[in-house]
C-alpha cells in the first residue's frame, strides 16, 4: 500500500538536509546533522531513538518552534507542499502552525495552559486559522472533544486542565492539533506517560483519524513495539542524523544498522523463546561539539573499524527503499564489511 502511495503522490512535507546548531556559552552543539526525510498524505512515519538522539529537535527545527537564540537553523530545506517553510515569514509560519500542520506535544499538563478552560485553548486556533464566528467554534469544538472520544463534550468545553486525567489531558492536545484538519500531524510521544490501556486507545485513535482525514502522521517514540504496529516506514535516528530507513516490515525483518539491531536485542521476548539476558548498550548517545566528521555510534558499536572513526558514513541504498549509514554490512547479506 505504502509503495504504491509513494508512486502514486508527491510528498506532503518533503525535509533535505536539515542542520540546527544550538549556540552555548562554550562553543556549539550540533543537535540536527543533514537529516532528510519524507512524509506523504495518509502516510505514518515512526522516529526512534534514544533520547538525545534529535528527534524533537527535528520536528521543532522544521516547525520554527525552538528558542533563537540558542538554537539556529543553519542548513537545508523543509518542503511543505512545495514551499519552503525556513523561508516563511512570522505570519506565514503561524498560519502553517495549528492550521496546515498540527503538534501534539510530550506533556500534555505543562503544555495546557492552566488558567483558560479547554473549549478555550481548542477553539482559538479556530477562530485565528479558520475565522469562525465565537458560537461556531464553540460547537466545533464540542465536535473535536467527541471525535476524540470524550464524553459529554459540551459539557467538558468549561473544565480546566487540571479536571483532566492524563489520558484525557492528551486527547485534548489532540483535539486542538486537529482542530483545523491539518495535512500533517507531528506527535511528540504523545502516550509516553499513559498506562497501557490509555495508550492503546490513543494509537487507535490516531490510526482511526488518519484513515478519515487522509492526513500525514510522523508519530515520535522510544517504543520499537508501538512502531512495528502502527507504522507504515520507519526512521532510526542517532547523533543528530538518520541512522537508517525502511518500511517497517523491512526494518524489522532485515535491521542493516547496528544501532538499530542493538535497540531491538533491548526489547523483551514475550514468547519466551529467548533464554539470554536482555542487551543494553552501553555509554550514552554524543553530545556533538563539531559536525560529525566520524561515525557518532562509533564509541558504542560491536562492529567498528577503522573507517568508521575516519569518516561519518553518507547514507546508502541497500535495496527494497533501506537506507543505512554505515560503512559495515551484516554477513547475513553475503557481502563482507566495507
Amino acid at each position: 500500500m505504502t509503495d504504491q502511495r509513494e508512486a502514486a503522490s508527491p510528498p506532503v512535507l518533503d525535509v533535505r538536509n536539515l542542520e540546527t546548531v544550538f549556540r552555548v556559552r562554550d562553543g556549539q552543539v550540533h543537535a540536527v546533522n543533514g537529516v532528510s526525510f519524507s512524509v506523504r498524505e495518509g502516510e505514518l512515519l515512526g522516529v526512534v531513538g534514544e533520547s538525545g538522539s534529535g528527534k524533537s529537535v527535528t520536528m521543532m527545527s522544521l516547525m520554527g518552534l525552538l528558542p533563537s537564540p540558542p538554537a539556529m537553523v543553519t542548513g537545508g530545506e523543509v518542503l511543505f507542499q512545495g514551499r519552503d517553510v525556513l523561508k516563511m515569514t512570522k505570519q506565514e509560519m503561524r498560519a502553517l502552525r495549528g492550521g496546515d500542520i498540527g503538534f501534539v506535544f510530550q506533556d500534555p499538563m505543562t503544555s495546557l495552559n492552566p488558567v483558560f478552560t479547554v473549549g478555550f485553548q481548542i477553539m482559538e486556533p479556530l477562530r485565528v486559522h479558520l475565522g469562525l464566528s465565537k458560537a461556531r467554534a464553540r460547537e466545533r469544538a464540542a465536535e473535536l472533544l467527541a471525535l476524540v472520544g470524550i464524553p459529554s463534550p459540551a459539557a467538558r468545553l468549561d473544565d480546566y486542565p487540571h479536571q483532566f486525567s492524563g489520558g484525557m489531558r492528551q486527547r485534548v492536545m489532540i483535539a486542538i492539533a486537529l482542530a483545523c484538519d491539518p495535512k500533517v500531524l507531528i506527535a511528540d510521544e504523545p502516550t509516553t506517560a499513559l498506562d497501557v490501556t490509555i495508550q492503546a486507545q490513543i494509537l487507535d485513535l490516531v490510526q482511526k483519524l488518519r484513515t478519515e482525514l487522509g492526513m500525514a502522521v510522523i508519530w515520535i517514540t522510544h517504543d520499537l513495539g508501538v512502531v512495528a504496529g502502527i507504522a507504515d516506514r520507519v526512521m532510526v535516528m542517532y547523533g543528530g542524523q538518520v541512522a537508517e530507513q525502511a518500511p517497517v516490515a523491512e526494518l524489522f525483518a532485515r535491521p542493516q544498522h547496528p544501532y538499530t539491531r542493538a535497540l531491538m536485542q533491548t526489547l523483551p521476548d514475550l514468547g519466551g523463546a529467548r533464554k539470554e539476558r536482555l542487551l543494553t548498550i552501553a555509554g550514552q548517545p554524543p553530545i556533538l561539539r563539531a559536525a560529525p566528521s566520524s561515525c557518532p555510534f562509533a564509541p558504542r558499536c560491536a562492529h567498528v573499524h577503522a573507517k568508521c572513526r575516519e569518516a561519518n558514513p553518507p547514507v546508502l541504498d541497500r535495496g527494497a527503499s533501506h537506507e543505512v549509514a554505515c560503512w559495515w554490512t551484516p554477513p547475513q547479506e553475503g557481502r563482507d564489511a566495507a
